[in-house]
């Protein structure tokens, strides 16, 4: 199965391109409304926000085969829109022009 995320396809079988993208690409987790980075919070990684879910394991789990509702039922107190809006924020991120410093 292929999932469509902002003109991107993506295999739920083989996310490797995608989290390959995601990892390569240095994203500005600040303008995803759906995380925050709090200073003696799981050492300040960005998680979801209101959890303590890093931002890095839902990644992990998508490379590892996972899904999404794979996630909702193994990490309690996840808010889906939240899963997927980091995934979508992710995705967005690849449609932007890098930004180059000389």
């Amino acid at each position: 199965m292929k999932v469509l995320l902002n003109g991107h396809f993506f295999s739920q079988a083989a996310p490797d391109a995608f989290l390959e993208a995601c990892t390569m690409a240095n994203l500005d987790w600040s303008q995803c409304s759906a995380v925050e980075s709090i200073p003696g919070k799981v050492s300040g990684a960005w998680v979801l926000k209101g959890t303590r879910m890093p931002v890095s394991a839902i990644f992990e789990n998508l490379e590892a085969g996972a899904n999404i509702d794979d996630i909702m039922e193994w990490f309690d107190g996840l808010d889906r829109e939240q899963v997927k809006a980091v995934i979508e924020f992710a995705a967005r991120s690849l449609d932007k022009a890098p930004a180059y410093t000389p």
